[in-house]
Order: C-alpha cells, then structure tokens, then sequence
C-alpha cells in the first residue's frame, strides 16, 4: 500500500521577513565569491609565467601550465569528497567556515612563491576550498529558504562566483599576480567573521533533536509575525519519515533517480566546457588574434557574464528552470558551433600577381579589394568575441545556477549531504580531465577540436533537459521527493 504524507501546507508569504535569511545567504555566498575568483586566476597570470623573462624558478612550459591550470578541479574534487562526511558530521554552515583553512594558506603559498611547487601545491588547496564550499552552500541555502524565494536565492551563489572572476579579471588590470593572491585572503576572513553570528540550518538542528533551538532559528530567518510551527512540523515529519539508507534503497527510483539526474546535470555542465574556456581565457583570445588586448577582452566577458546570470535569477521562478535551460542550451549550442567554424576555417591571403604593363590602371579597384579583405579580416577577429560573449551569456543564465540550483533541490532529503558531495566530486574531476585535455588539443589540433566537442555535449544537454530534468519551480522539497517516490506526481496530499 502507498505510504499516505500529509501535505506541506502553503502558508501565506505576506508575513515573512526576509532580512535575516538574506543576511545568512550573504555571509554563505562570501564563499563562492572565493572560488570564482581563484578559478580564474591562472587566465591573467599565466601569460606571466610563460614569458621568456619570468624568473626561470616561476616559468612554466605547456605541461607545467597545463597542471596549474587543472589541478584546481583536482583539488576541487578532494574537497567535494571531504564535504560528503563534513556535511553530515559538523553541518553545512561549519564546512563553509572550514574552507577559509585551505584558502587563505593557498593564497598565501601562491602569494609567496619562490618555485612551482608551491604554486601547484597553493592552487590545489584553493580548489580544495572550493569543492568544499561547492557541496556545502547550495544545500545550506535550500534548507534555510522557502518556497517562494528559493530559485532566485538558489542562483546567489553562481553570482557571487560569476562576481568573484570578475574581480579577479579587473584587479589583473593593474595587480601584480602575487598581489592577486594576497587579495583573495580577504573575502575567506570576512566569509567566517560573518557565518560565526548566523544560524545553523533548522532542518539540521531538528535532525540532531534541538527543537527549541530550531524554533528560534526559524523565527529568526522568518520574522516574528510568522507561524513557525507549521513549518517545524513539516520539517519534522521529513525527517521522521527518512530512514537510513542502504544499499538496497539506492536501487529504487526515490534516490537514484534523482541522484542520477543532478551527476547528469554536473557532468553535462562541466563538459560544455565553461571551466578551460573561463581559466584560460586570456591565452585563448591570444590565440585568436583579437584587435583588443586579451586582457580587456576578459573583463568584458566578466561583465557580460554577471549580466546573464542576472537575468537568470530574475526569470528563475518566473519562466521556470526547463525553458531557461532549453534557451541556455540553444545559445550555447550556436555559439560553439560558429567558434568551431571560426577556428577551423583560416582564410588564405590572395599572392602577389604578376606585374602587367600593359594592363590599365586599376589601382583604385585594387584599393577598394585591400580595404574590403581588411574589413572582413576584422570582422572575423571580432567574432570570437562575440561568440564567447554569446556562450558565456548562455551558461550563465541556464546551465550554470540552475545544475546548482536543482542538484540541491531533486537529492533526496536523507542523503542530501552524502550525494552532493558525490556530485560535485564527478564534477570537477570531469573539470580536471577536460581543463588538463584542452591545453595539449589546442597545441595539437589548433582551437578547433575543443570547440566541435562542446557544441555536441550542448546537443546532448539539450536533450537530457527535454527527457529527464522534472520542472521544480514553485515546488516544496517534500512535493519534489514525492514526484521521484510515486513516479508520477508532485502532489502528496489533498487534504488538510
């Protein structure tokens, strides 16, 4: 017989105060204002290290910038592994504080560095940091939310991540590299500073009994004209009716369906491309012989990037997350597709021709013909900014918030902390392979071969939005596991 749950009810949003759970989702987001922007470090620096006049301690060859610039996602990927038992054992706001650790000695490694190693050794533990913030904040942020504002808070911490590359790509206008990663100290002290004075989340203190401290917290993201106890018992009877998992249960479509659909999404995300394209961004306009200096071309993109990702939290809970991943996904697929074109069609320069002296004078025609080939030649250095600008708007207003947004939505309640770790580990050592990949095909095949492989995984996440991703907006938790426990349904209950 189907197990009968009492519907979560709609209680009115009039009364709700959001000042606090803002506040919380500040302090929280601080730490992916840190992984955006040491995700992007190596696109300003790396110029740096490959020029002939480094320090020859600090130079780095193809292989060696080809480590710096993925052993982030290894790192990355440590740290998601190390959230799915911190999650659990400490809670999700003390595993965003213990990511300051591995970010402030990696910057201060990098910022002191005298040889490589301790380049390669301080961008690990960045990434460390931000796969543990990875797995940590979304879920933190979804627990503490309510229904009403979920999907624009759920996108906060792409925001913040998409604001922190864009410090990064304006400070590397005019910051030496070691004063780069003295800056990015700053933001870890304040993230912990600010998370110490905020709450933990209610449904993790109703897990561990504290009932009366749950109360208070939720009073306290709420506001105190709001009927907390509705909500506690909703809450509680979740985590009343969420046995432990074993191995057994995995097999059954209330958890590994949506476990499968959020590493889905994660891969998919990672294999568009959008981390080699964003840490190598500088080197890739280089390569692309933009009329602009590189390093504005990046700031550009920034800017762009913030934009996009605007929009999308704008329109998350207003057109609903499918429709902004079919136009993510159709942006993206467009784009790609012409940087495929771009790279692999190199117009050839028409030779000399004989000299005719017996030919009329048609040095105006030929004048005109030098001015057109010009002008197309400009043209088509200028398309590969547009086309990035154009993917980069695509990501960041579908593919990029949204994966963080329904990963932390569709896991199961009882293994949210465990999954979520598990998914953001297959992440970046997807963002590893591919990040480390991308440099030796450029040297091999030119920009062309990267570029036809993210236009199929664009084909490919479009069609995995149209058959397995379920539309979540204005959706409970609770009705969101019941639709993946019937099958068929987000409903739970009719009655009162």
């Amino acid at each position: 017989m189907d197990e009968v749950t009492p519907l979560l009810p709609r209680q009115s949003t009039s009364q709700i105060k959001n000042s606090g759970l803002y506040l919380a989702t500040f302090a929280a987001v601080l730490g992916n204002f840190n992984s955006g922007y040491s995700l992007v470090y190596p696109s300003p620096v790396l110029p740096y290290f490959q020029s002939p006049d480094t320090d020859p301690r600090l130079r780095m060859n193809t292989e060696q910038a080809a480590w710096f610039g993925s052993i982030y996602s290894l790192g990355a990927a440590a740290g998601g592994l190390g959230a799915i038992l911190l999650n659990d054992m400490i809670g999700r706001k003390l595993s965003i504080m213990m990511s300051a650790l591995p970010t402030t000695l990696g910057y201060m490694l990098m910022g002191g560095a005298i040889n490589l190693s301790m380049l390669q050794v301080g961008r690990f533990l960045t990434g460390v940091a931000a796969g543990m913030t990875a797995a940590s904040i979304p879920v933190y942020i979804s627990e503490i939310s309510h229904q009403k504002v979920r999907g624009a808070l759920g996108s906060c911490p792409q925001i913040t991540a998409v604001i922190g590359a864009l410090a990064l790509y304006a400070l590397g206008l005019v910051v030496p590299w070691r004063w780069l990663a003295v800056a990015g100290e700053v933001p870890a002290v304040l993230m912990v500073v600010l998370l110490a004075f905020m709450p933990s989340s209610p449904r993790r203190l109703l897990s561990m009994g504290r009932q009366q401290h749950a109360e208070r917290v939720l009073r306290w993201l709420r506001g105190n004209q709001y009927d907390v106890q509705t909500e506690l018992l909703a809450i509680q009877h979740s985590i009343d009716t969420q046995p432990k998992i074993t191995w057994s249960q995995l097999g059954t479509p209330t958890y590994y369906k949506p476990i499968l659909i959020s590493v889905g999404m994660r891969f998919l995300q990672q294999m568009t491309g959008i981390t080699p394209i964003l840490v190598y961004l500088e080197p890739i306009f280089k390569k692309s012989n933009v009329p602009l200096p590189p390093r504005y071309d990046a700031a550009i993109v920034g800017l762009v990037r913030l934009g996009s990702i605007a929009v999308a939290a704008f329109l998350m809970d207003k057109a609903g997350r499918k429709a902004l991943l079919y136009t993510s996904s159709m942006l993206m697929f467009l784009s790609s597709l012409t940087l495929t074109m771009v790279s692999h069609t190199t117009p050839c320069p028409p030779g000399p021709a004989p000299p005719n002296h017996t030919a009329p004078d048609y040095t105006s025609h030929n004048d005109f013909g030098s001015t057109f080939m010009s002008n197309a030649q400009t043209a088509g250095s200028v398309l590969p900014i547009i086309c990035t600008v154009v993917f980069i708007f695509g990501y960041a207003m579908g593919w990029g918030p949204i994966t963080w947004l329904l990963m932390s939505e569709v896991l199961p309640l009882a293994a949210r902390g465990k999954a979520s770790g598990v998914c953001v580990t297959i992440s970046w050592l997807t963002a590893f392979g591919l990040t480390h990949g991308f440099t030796h095909l450029v040297d091999t095949y030119g920009l062309y071969a990267p570029y036809l492989l993210f236009t199929v995984v664009c084909v490919v996440s479009l069609l995995f939005n149209a058959v397995c991703i379920p539309e979540t907006r204005k959706r409970s938790l609770e009705e969101i596991e019941n639709y993946f426990r019937t099958g068929r349904t987000f409903t739970i209950n009719q009655s009162s």
